[in-house]
């Protein structure tokens, strides 16, 4: 199938979720949650992790997660994840209770996209105190993409991953796993980086990044995905094609808020205040920005 025909398929049959100028929305994609091994990428800033959300939880944003959440083709069962990051999990149930918790997979937690796994792993989770099975996201579906609208001027927002445009990450998933966990989980101890990986292979990340923005001109709608690790902030009249990077990022997370009708992109990093104390705190990379602006494409 041609790869724009495959995003318009996933922007046609998303589930819309209304938002308007009071709506807040913080959307984050690229954790990698991991097991808390030397190969778990996450583990280095859980902490920013945790603190942002914390940030977010408060001051009632909606948590989005546009896919790479988990790390399951490094590792196979998720409830070692849960296991090391219980807290974490523990808060993005508090989202999920309150209806503030939308979850998107991709071409790393593509498992998810399997109702049986979903209901099996995410829907109760195993409660070592009580030794029995408990609810974590009761009921939850997992989306290849959500499309937001505005409830006043109609603009949608498609919100993917972005590996729907990469042969080895959709198409052959199951291969990409296959090598990833057999052969260069193991090289990555000696410090051998995996070259099939778009986030560690520039020449990938720029055809990702042209493909999206390709489909972003021909159907002149904003797109916002994950899946390269390189934040992307256009300016007003270039194409909308937004990323919102990763939490994986060395010494810092970065993400993308919607807030007033406004777009920002942001980053949470560990700060150091003038008597040398240390602190975690979000500043603004690019933006805010009208979403309005981003409306009518040329």
């Amino acid at each position: 199938m041609n790869k724009l025909k495959r995003i318009s398929n996933v922007f046609e049959s998303a589930e819309v979720i209304p938002f308007d100028d009071s709506s807040r929305f913080i959307l984050m994609s690229d954790v990698h949650r991991g097991d808390g091994s030397w190969a778990d990428d996450f583990l280095k800033n859980q902490n920013l992790y945790f603190a942002a959300l914390t940030y977010y939880y408060n001051e009632n944003y909606t948590y989005i997660e546009i896919g790479d959440g988990d790390e399951l083709w490094k590792n196979k069962r998720l409830s070692d994840i849960m296991y090391v990051h219980s807290n974490a999990f523990w808060l993005l149930s508090e989202f999920y209770n309150e209806g503030r918790l939308h979850l998107i997979f991709g071409n790393h937690d593509m498992i998810k996209s399997k109702n049986k796994f979903v209901k099996k792993n995410l829907c109760e989770s195993y409660n070592e105190k009580e030794k029995k099975y408990v609810p974590l996201f009761e009921k939850i579906q997992v989306h290849e993409g959500l499309v937001l609208k505005h409830t006043v001027t109609n603009q949608k927002i498609l919100l993917i991953h972005g590996h729907q445009v990469s042969f080895l990450d959709y198409e052959l998933w199951r291969f990409s796993r296959f090598l990833v966990r057999y052969f260069w989980r193991p090289l990555e101890l000696f410090g051998v980086n995996d070259p099939t990986s778009t986030a560690k292979n520039y020449a990938k990340k720029d055809a990702v990044e042209l493909k999206l923005s390709e489909w972003v001109i021909r159907e002149k709608h904003m797109l916002i995905a994950g899946h390269t690790h390189r934040p992307m902030f256009p300016e007003i009249g270039e194409p909308p094609y937004f990323n919102d990077g990763s939490s994986v990022h060395p010494r810092s997370i970065t993400a993308i808020e919607i807030e007033s009708g406004n777009i920002t992109l942001v980053k949470w990093n560990v700060k150091t205040k003038d008597d040398g104390t240390l602190f975690i705190g979000r500043e603004i990379l690019a933006g805010p920005r009208k979403l309005s602006d981003y409306h009518n494409i040329e």
